[in-house]
């Protein structure tokens, strides 16, 4: 593991298993595939990165499935692969979306060049899979208003969370549970079950690793993780929730474009 400061197997055949994804692609230049996290969007996890990436590479976007879907681990890790515009790119995975982009490094080694992994896990320990436990539970009753309140509340920062106004938080409660959709609980299904555990050294590309250092979802120590078992991985850390890019986007920004650019990638 590399500290970094703020300033190989044969690929397999792609198999995308019938998981189809909302795809768009934008820009030009070195290829740029981003991988979501569950429950997430291209919009909510990349939404103020994407624009800053597509000045100068070519980024494919793709949205995980909105309906039941059933996921495994391979078969989205390849669909990725697939849908990208370019024969080589980085991936910049978030949460499970990191899960997905190290199974993708190591079945499509000569398809992805770089990875980028925040906020990551490589297998999910006992509080994230209650977690996740509790995500189907709420939705499995129907109630995505109590869903959309504790997705609120493990997504950030305590600092964060408790400055907004009683009306802040009454609207992002109301907005989460409006995007509530079917494809949730098959990726809550897929991040209780993935494990790269034994994935991590045979990734053999430039990798930066971001730790949230506040994160309550997704304890602090599966981002270390990664950090400490993948070869040669940088790693940073910037001092927020969850999700790290609401709280601190010009760090985010940061650390992304700055690993890209020195790596050439």
């Amino acid at each position: 593991m590399t500290n970094i400061s703020a300033d190989t197997s044969a690929a397999k055949p792609l198999a995308p298993k019938g998981i189809a994804l909302d795809t768009a692609t934008v820009g030009s230049g070195p290829g740029i595939v981003l991988a979501h996290g569950a429950s997430g969007s291209i919009e909510s996890n990349f939404g103020s990165l994407l624009p800053l990436l597509a000045a100068d590479h070519t980024v494919t976007a793709s949205g995980y499935p909105t309906d039941d879907t059933p996921l495994d681990l391979d078969g989205l890790a390849d669909a990725l692969v697939a849908a990208a515009a370019v024969e080589r790119f980085t991936i910049v995975g978030f949460s499970l979306g990191t899960a997905v982009a190290v199974r993708a490094a190591v079945r499509h080694p000569d398809r992805v060049a770089g990875l980028v992994l925040a906020a990551g896990i490589a297998r999910a320990d006992t509080r994230l899979r209650l977690a996740f436990d509790l995500w189907s539970a709420l939705l499995d009753a129907g109630d995505h208003e109590a869903f959309a309140r504790f997705a609120l509340y493990a997504a950030f920062s305590a600092e964060f969370t408790n400055s907004l106004a009683p009306e802040a938080v009454a609207e992002a409660v109301a907005s989460i549970a409006a995007r509530v959709h079917d494809g949730i609980r098959p990726q809550a299904a897929l991040g209780r079950a993935a494990d790269t555990t034994a994935d991590l050294a045979r990734v053999a590309v430039p990798t930066l690793v971001i730790a949230a250092t506040e994160d309550v979802l997704v304890d602090p120590a599966n981002h270390r993780f990664l950090a400490e078992r993948i070869p040669g991985a940088e790693y940073a850390e910037v001092r927020a929730g969850h999700v790290l890019m609401a709280e601190r986007p010009d760090e985010w920004h940061a650390l992304v474009r700055g690993f890209l650019a020195r790596h050439g990638l």
